[in-house]
This record gives C-alpha cells, sequence and structure tokens, in this order.
C-alpha cells in the first residue's frame, strides 16, 4: 500500500497549480494594461491619431507588400496661425481636431492611416490605384474644407463669415521612386510636395519626384521649414 506521502503529493501539485492561476492571470492582466498605456502614449491627445513613428512602419509594411498601390500624403493647415490670434487656441484646437477626425476616416474607409507628423500637419499612408490618386486628393481637400463646429456653432472668420478650412496636400506615390527609397524617403518626398503646393510653386495634386525625395536636408529638416536658417545647435 502507498505510503501517506505519496497520497499527499498530487492534493500538493493541486495546490501549488491553483495558487499559480491567479498569478499568472495577474501577469496577464498587468501586460496588457502595459500594452495600453503604450499603445495610448503613443497617440496624439488632441486627435487620437498615432504619431510618425507609427504611420513609417505601415508606410514600411505596404511598401514591402503592395509598393505598386502605395501612396503617402502629407497635409498642412493652412492659416491656423490666424485662427489662434483671432477666435483663440481652444478654436485653433477644434479645427486640427475636426482635420485629424475627417482625415482618420477618410483613410480608414481606404484602409490606410492617418498620423499627426506634430503641429498642423498630418499624414497619410494608403493603397490607391495610381490612376485614382490626384482625384482622391482633389475630393479630399473638399472634404477638409467643410465647416468645424464648436461650442456648438460653426468656426467664423473675424469678419463673420463661415471658416471653411484650406489643406495643401502633397502626394508621394512609392511606384514613381526608386524601389531604394525607404518609408522614410517617401514620406519626405510628400513632405517637399506639399510645401510646393502650399507655396503656389505646384498645383494641388502635384506627385513628388525623385529629386522631391532626396530633396537635401537642412538640420535633418525640410528646407523653408521655421528653424532651417538657423545654426545647427
Amino acid at each position: 500500500m502507498p505510503g501517506s506521502g505519496a497520497l499527499r503529493l498530487p492534493s500538493r501539485t493541486l495546490v501549488v497549480a491553483a495558487a499559480a492561476v491567479p498569478l499568472a492571470l495577474a501577469v496577464l492582466a498587468d501586460d496588457v494594461r502595459v500594452r495600453r498605456q503604450l499603445h495610448t502614449a503613443r497617440r496624439d491627445p488632441l486627435t487620437g491619431l498615432p504619431g510618425r513613428d507609427i504611420l513609417v512602419e505601415r508606410t514600411a509594411r505596404f511598401a514591402h507588400t503592395r509598393r505598386e498601390r502605395l501612396h503617402v500624403l502629407v497635409a498642412d493647415v493652412d492659416g491656423l496661425k490666424a485662427v489662434n490670434d483671432s477666435l483663440g487656441h481652444a478654436a485653433g484646437d477644434a479645427l486640427i481636431a475636426a482635420i485629424g477626425r475627417r482625415l482618420s476616416a477618410w483613410a480608414a474607409d481606404r484602409g490606410g492611416l492617418a498620423a499627426r507628423l506634430g503641429g498642423d500637419e498630418f499624414g497619410v499612408a494608403l493603397l490607391l490605384p495610381p490612376a485614382d490618386a490626384v482625384r482622391e486628393v482633389l475630393a479630399l481637400r473638399e472634404l477638409l474644407a467643410q465647416p468645424v463646429h464648436h461650442d456648438g456653432q460653426p468656426l467664423r472668420d473675424i469678419e463673420g463669415r463661415i471658416l471653411r478650412p484650406a489643406v495643401s496636400i502633397g502626394i508621394a506615390r512609392a511606384s514613381d521612386l526608386p524601389d531604394a527609397a525607404d518609408a522614410s524617403r517617401i514620406l519626405r518626398g510628400a513632405d517637399t510636395a506639399m510645401y510646393q503646393v502650399k507655396t503656389g510653386q505646384q498645383p494641388l495634386g502635384y506627385v513628388a519626384t525623385r529629386q522631391d525625395a532626396y530633396a537635401p536636408a537642412v538640420h535633418g529638416r525640410r528646407p523653408g521649414r521655421p528653424g532651417t536658417h538657423l545654426p545647427a545647435a
């Protein structure tokens, strides 16, 4: 007949295993909580959009799998400073938040991703048929130009007219750039294209060239950005 110690061994094993279950669940819950916190931390608090790093990751993934359809857009809100100065920063925040929501919904409907790059600039990575890209961007600009509501009323300029946001948009088509152009280089092409549209050098719908994607940087930023005239620190 087996000894009493042998009879107690399975019970001890069950007790130890039962005690380990809550600990394992606690560790799992803590891991989920940390992941959620990191996910939240990587999003812009005003718009809820991810930042540049997430956009670059998505662009790199698309460039690897569907390069022939990959388009990257950079959008810059025109006249934000005037809104802040005349209507207040709360109105400016409402404008940025509205543009972010519209861009995010537009991109998601096309299987893409929108991100806030900082200040009044946004980026989008999505897959489009090359023949449709310019038409889509022209329609997007009209969508973004719809009135924005703040405190239950549409934003108005200092003369009382309903404000219709203007947004400059640059396009980079990955298939137009060398295969060696990585996600950051494609994004730079869209950024340079946006700046040329914003300054009137090119019309809306302008698509970045190889020269735009490989434009020299000043202190790591596109020439023409505020601060690029200053000496490097």
